[in-house]
């Protein structure tokens, strides 16, 4: 986008690409790595399970959104116990 397009641009559509391109950052932060490296990379900094969990859990979200994967069923303490 040039200048000129952002400057005529509505607020609500900007941030609208903001979030999106957030979304994509958030999602596709970790890809080529697997449960190994991560486990690696956090000795040093803990906090990268963290945000390598809100990853798949973002990746999971727009799966099911998309109708790659089945929506996951919530199980209730009960239901667990009762089998």
């Amino acid at each position: 986008m040039t200048w000129a397009e952002i400057k005529h641009t509505p607020r609500s559509e900007l941030q609208g690409l903001i979030l999106a391109l957030s979304n994509y950052n958030l999602i596709h932060a970790y890809d080529g790595y697997n449960e190994k490296d991560i486990g690696e990379m956090a000795k040093g900094k803990p906090e990268v399970r963290g945000q390598y969990a809100k990853s798949l859990e973002m990746q999971r979200i727009y799966r099911e959104r998309a109708g790659l994967i089945e929506k996951s069923k919530s199980i209730s303490f009960s239901e667990l116990l009762n089998g």
